[in-house]
């Protein structure tokens, strides 16, 4: 099929249209396909970030339940670290999301990151443009939970929701990688576990966020988030919205002076002596990048 048979054929519910489009933005031809959307809406994205074990694809799974029922569309997209052996993503969540696998409202795909920085592959603005394209109402990026690169989920989504579980010390953690500098909404999750009111004490010590309870498990404080991301929704303006957009250019920016053709050779003219990082920087920018 073209990738405008695909556009057609993924508008009338075909998902496995729209997981051969997602394919095709993380690779060579994504221009093609965006070309072939033309102009798009905007449309909402939530991301999910935590370290390791918080339950947030349990959250997610809870979410996308809470907006169900609400007749909404809803995209997952679960950034995964890429395979060191394939490239490919990790299938967890799927399995943790199959409550909503036969939905036909319901896309969800595992992206991996494939070496980009913070946990946010290169190809998802491309992926949420696809979406929009394709009237999806909101799309959910819940991202790897790896530390301090996480922060660059702000980037795209609004409202980043932190997750955490209770424990010592993890609210410290947390705030010393970085997670708290970048969330609007905090959420303790597994709070029916000793030490939750400890860590929300805590939290409120490291953050101005609105600090929730939850046990996504059973559903419980569910209602309660989803209000919460509401909320944060209405306070939404032009300047957030410019502020996001400036954050997702500079992180891909990054991303392409990281793979630019000419970084080790002026990398090793400056570790030789021979250039001064100034010098070599001034060069990076002055030579085309690689598209």
């Amino acid at each position: 099929m073209t990738i405008d048979e695909l556009i057609d054929a993924a508008r009338n519910g075909s998902t496995r249209a729209a997981g051969r489009l997602l394919s095709l933005v993380e690779s060579s031809r994504r221009d093609e396909v965006l070309d072939a959307l033309g102009a798009t809406n905007p449309v909402r994205i939530i991301g999910l970030t935590g370290p390791p074990g918080a339950g947030k694809s349990t959250t997610v799974a809870a979410l996308v339940s809470a907006y169900r029922a609400r007749d909404m569309r809803v995209a997952v997209l679960a950034v995964d670290p890429s395979s060191p052996y394939s490239g490919g993503a990790l299938l967890g969540d799927r399995i943790r999301m199959a409550a909503h696998i036969n939905d036909p409202d319901v896309l969800i795909r595992s992206v991996a990151t494939r070496g980009h920085l913070g946990g946010l592959a290169a190809a998802v603005p491309a992926a949420t443009r696809l979406l929009a394209a394709l009237s999806y109402d909101l799309i959910v990026a819940e991202t790897v939970g790896v530390g301090q690169s996480e922060i660059e989920i702000a980037a795209i989504a609004d409202p980043t929701v932190v997750v955490l579980n209770p424990g010592a010390g993890d609210a410290v953690q947390a705030a010393k990688a970085g997670l708290l500098e970048v969330a609007d909404i905090v959420v303790v999750n597994k709070a029916d576990r000793e030490g939750a009111d400890q860590t929300v004490r805590d939290l409120r010590a490291e953050t101005n966020a609105p600090i929730l309870k939850l046990i996504a498990a059973q559903g419980d404080g569910i209602a309660e988030l989803v209000e919460a991301i509401e909320a944060h929704a209405r306070a939404d303006s032009p300047e957030r919205r410019k502020a996001r957009a400036r954050g997702q250019i500079l992180s891909l920016a990054q991303t392409r002076l990281r793979g630019h053709a000419d970084l080790d050779r002026l990398a090793e003219l400056v570790a030789d002596g021979r250039s001064d990082p100034y010098t070599a920087a001034e060069q990076l920018f002055a030579v085309p990048v690689e598209p």
